[in-house]
């Protein structure tokens, strides 16, 4: 599910793909003239972390790891109330966290919504760092356990905040005009939000990959069965994490004030810390190796070295390519990156097939993986746009606190548990997908029936536009209401309408969710060989950080054009006096524009891997290969962006 959840996984394929030759490689060295090996010898730094060097310590670990009978089921339940506790911490602190800005820090509505923009791009980012960190350098149980530390920090920080009266500027409400807050305590809040940052960055993108590695045995029959059960498992418990946070928590900081609603998240980071070092001694740590970032990065600087060559004709005696790797020349695609993988002299390369320098000569394997990443890039950019729609949460935020929220005359619901309706209509969809609507589907037809993931992309850039204009409409009403009753100039005033009007702009907007985002997630996977399966929820994430940085420019222009000459701005903090409903129109009509941007880059891309499979013009065994690996997370592990942070 969440934007966030899915950061989680950017790093679960990559540590666990590559094949080692120990033996070959001891008698390599030993009977390599000493001569040679003093001239190599500058390159060994280089060449231990390519695939066979690194092998050599994934099959030590892997006999150490079975001789004590680490890892395995035991340490299944500290790695998942890990992820837990910490989905509910750092989930409980987002919806009310407009509120404490604009009353606590006197910040304006548009301000405030620009630092949790930012906020929000930082934790979206972080876990790109942190599977490339834990990937090539700290290993996976490092990197959570920093994650933890800093995550720890960070709620501290913020809970001082709310406790330090001086950590706040005077409220309005007591001195009148308002001050602004000083340096001082503006770093100690956008501190707690980069110490959080830093630490989402290190727990969700290694999680789900190291409580794999405790299990994936390839030995035992039913590893899939089990890797599968994990997953289910660990998704459950992540989306019930969220719903808490929506709830819960949310329910804590009306009814008790912040200072315990900021003091609860901070205990249960404490906990989920806690809970994680307590089976230290029990985790199969695997050792850090290679990113598959830097091979992309490998492929730039070779073929930037190299560009100066004439292409060679495409014959496999030309390229560098590995032993049996079905890559054996490039494709004629992006010709220019395919100078990174000319051999020009075959002592450039070990006996094994390795490079030598591999920023001087790669393989035409990796030279592919980049290729394909470059070219889903337009498809990537059209998601961009739903990112920026659903992390406007603040509007609605407003919206629901200035409406009647009762559900019964002594109950109501928290303003910021609205979003509780998107996740459930997630939910539902996904079951009733892939339980009823395709098994029923394929049984009136004759036939298996599959939705294409670029069909499935569209249908929720449509819904993604269609939820803007519901919004627009139910806040036209809303605020026609408002200055009907006479609260023009009371922003905090309770309108006489029910807040349950707000529901369908959530059902339409989980729709586009559970249409898009898995969509889109299915699309990389279907893409990309297997080695890149890590890539996919990388582009997600990186996907929502750059939403979140454009929806601050979109809101800083629109309030800036907006306003001035007695003219209210049209995200004014004073709901009332603003027209959020032309905010959200002007994201329809953005929307609908990428919709048509979609339509086209689709058309330019071609043919997509499921759809060339439903025309028989591919090869089982090659479908296989770009196919998904058994047991990864598609359903319900998709990062969703209803996760702002």
């Amino acid at each position: 599910m969440d934007k966030e959840m899915d950061s989680s996984s950017v790093s679960t394929q990559q540590s666990s793909s590559k094949m080692g030759k120990t033996v070959m490689e001891i008698n390599y060295s030993l009977s390599t003239p000493q001569s040679k090996l003093q001239g190599n010898q500058q390159m060994d730094s280089s060449y231990s972390s390519d695939r066979q060097s690194d092998h050599i310590a994934m099959d030590k670990e892997k006999l150490t790891t079975t001789s004590t009978r680490k890892g395995g089921l035991k340490t299944m339940p500290f790695i998942i109330a890990n992820e837990a506790f910490e989905k509910v911490a750092s989930y409980g602190l987002l919806p009310n966290m407009i509120f404490y800005l604009m009353r606590g820090y006197n910040v304006s509505f548009t301000k405030g919504n620009n630092i949790l923009f930012l906020w929000s791009a930082a934790t979206n980012f972080m876990p790109i760092v942190g599977a490339f960190l834990a990937d090539s350098y700290m290993g996976r149980f490092l990197t959570i356990s920093l994650g933890c530390i800093f995550s720890l920090l960070g709620m501290i920080a913020l809970w001082l905040t709310a406790m330090i009266p001086g950590a706040k500027p005077p409220s309005c409400n007591l001195i009148p005009p308002c001050k602004s807050a000083t340096a001082g305590q503006y770093g100690l809040l956008i501190s707690s939000f980069g110490l959080m940052s830093i630490g989402a960055g290190g727990i969700r993108s290694s999680s789900l990959a190291f409580g794999a590695d405790q299990i994936d045995n390839k030995d035992n029959p039913d590893n899939e069965m089990v890797l599968e059960r994990y997953f289910g498992w660990y998704y459950a418990a992540t989306s019930i994490s969220v719903l808490i946070a929506f709830t819960g928590i949310v329910y804590i900081q009306d009814h008790m004030g912040l200072k315990v609603g900021f003091g609860v998240p901070a205990i249960l980071m404490f906990l989920s810390a806690l809970l994680f070092f307590l089976a230290a001694s029990f985790y199969i740590k695997h050792k850090a190796t290679k990113s598959l970032f830097t091979g992309f990065a490998q492929v730039i600087v070779a073929s930037y070295k190299n560009r100066k060559l004439a292409l060679p004709p495409l014959d496999s005696s030309w390229y560098h390519h590995q032993k049996g790797s079905r890559y054996t020349v490039p494709t004629d695609r992006l010709r220019l990156l395919n100078k990174a993988c000319i051999l020009r002299n075959p002592e450039d390369v070990t006996p094994f097939g390795v490079a030598f320098d591999p920023w001087s000569l790669c393989t035409v394997e990796q030279v592919e993986e980049l290729k394909t990443l470059i070219r889903v890039i337009p498809i990537w950019s059209t998601g961009i746009m739903m990112s920026i729609n659903t992390s406007q949460s603040s509007f609605p935020l407003l919206q629901a606190s200035s409406m009647n929220r009762h559900v019964t005359s002594n109950f109501q619901i928290p303003a910021g548990s609205f979003a509780m309706f998107m996740i459930i209509t997630i939910t539902i969809w996904v079951v009733l997908y892939d339980r009823a609507i395709l098994p029923l589907a394929s049984k009136i037809i004759g036939k298996p029936v599959h939705i294409g993931t670029k069909v499935r992309m569209g249908i929720g850039l449509f819904f993604t536009a269609m939820s803007m204009v519901v919004s627009g409409i139910v806040e036209h009403v809303r605020r026609r209401k408002a200055t009907e009753q006479g609260f023009l100039n009371n922003p905090r005033a309770l309108v006489d309408m029910s807040a349950m009007w707000l529901i369908p702009q959530y059902v339409v907007g989980g729709l586009a969710e559970a249409f898009n985002a898995i969509g889109q997630i299915e699309f990389y996977y279907s893409e990309f060989p297997k080695t890149m399966s890590s890539v996919a929820s990388s582009l997600f994430g990186l996907g929502m950080a750059v939403a979140n940085v454009l929806a601050t420019v979109i809101l800083s222009t629109v309030d800036k054009y907006t306003k001035g000459e007695g003219k209210e701005s049209w995200v004014s903090s004073n709901i009332n006096k603003g027209h959020y409903e032309y905010y959200y129109w002007l994201l329809a009509i953005m929307s609908f524009v990428n919709l048509i941007y979609f339509v086209i880059c689709c058309w330019a891309y071609g043919p997509c891997a499921d759809e060339v499979k439903e025309e028989g013009n591919i090869e089982g065994k090659e479908m296989d290969d770009r196919s998904f690996r058994p047991g990864t997370p598609i359903r319900p592990g998709t990062p969703l962006r209803v996760m702002p942070a």
